[in-house]
């Protein structure tokens, strides 16, 4: 699958995967930053942002397309960084294709399988009728009935856009990754990774907490975890500046 990228900088390539729901510009302003020393790809995974849908949504299918994003672009000694369900597809992508990769950086996310917790979520966006909401802040006010965070529903409410004048509709593919959810909550290969791994967690997240860690050092052989302080799951927008310190003393070592 040919996934839709934007590009900055020139250097050593980095590339830049969203998370569940997310898309590139999530990462724009990040990513101009971290052009300032690198040649940043950021791209939306198949079934987000301007990439193209697919029945199929699973971690391999995901390793497979950023395998052929690298190939297109002749990238080698590839910096990669994953957010979230991202950071579950570069290190299944690092499973298979080790020999691409210079550093991986893993954003809040474990190699585990985790339980469904989507389910307002879900709900929430399938409340919305596209066919009879005027704008994004009706989108919203159905929205609020089931996710009281206003953070998660900017977020979410990004992806909605103008399909036709009156017509909103997702960016995302929600009826496939909703029917797909069991394989973005799956765990990713357990096989034995040496490439140089640095884990970046929000400590109020809870998406690796300390029982994750040695099961991290025992895949991960050449890793760190690293804890941003006072952050949720979304670390790279609650702390940017403590998130890009962190990224770069990593990429020098």
């Amino acid at each position: 699958m040919k996934l839709f990228y934007k590009k900055y900088g020139e250097g050593q390539p980095m590339i830049i995967v969203h998370g569940l729901f997310g898309m590139l510009d999530n990462w724009q302003t990040l990513g101009k930053k971290f052009a300032e020393n690198f040649e940043v790809f950021l791209i939306d995974q198949r079934n987000h942002g301007h990439s193209p849908h697919s029945d199929i949504m699973n971690y391999q299918a995901m390793a497979d397309d950023l395998h052929e994003f690298i190939l297109d672009h002749n990238l080698s000694d590839v910096i990669l960084l994953g957010h979230s369900m991202g950071g579950k597809t570069v290190m299944t992508y690092a499973t298979e294709h080790p020999e691409f990769i210079d550093k991986l950086i893993v954003v809040d996310i474990a190699p585990k399988q985790y339980p469904m917790h989507h389910q307002q979520i879900l709900a929430g966006l399938n409340s919305i009728d596209l066919g009879k909401i005027k704008n994004r802040r009706e989108a919203d006010e159905q929205l609020k009935k089931y996710i009281d965070n206003v953070s998660i529903r900017q977020f979410l409410l990004k992806n909605l856009y103008w399909i036709e004048k009156g017509k909103l509709a997702w960016r995302f593919n929600l009826p496939v990754i909703e029917r797909n959810m069991n394989d973005i909550l799956a765990a990713t290969p357990q096989i034995r990774v040496e490439t140089p791994t640095l884990f970046i967690r929000g400590e109020k997240s809870g998406y690796i907490t300390e029982d994750d860690y040695q099961d991290i050092y025992n895949q991960f052989v050449n890793s760190e975890i690293e804890t941003i302080y006072g952050v949720g799951h979304w670390v790279h927008a609650e702390n940017p500046l403590e998130f890009y310190n962190l990224v770069m003393e990593f990429c020098a070592e």
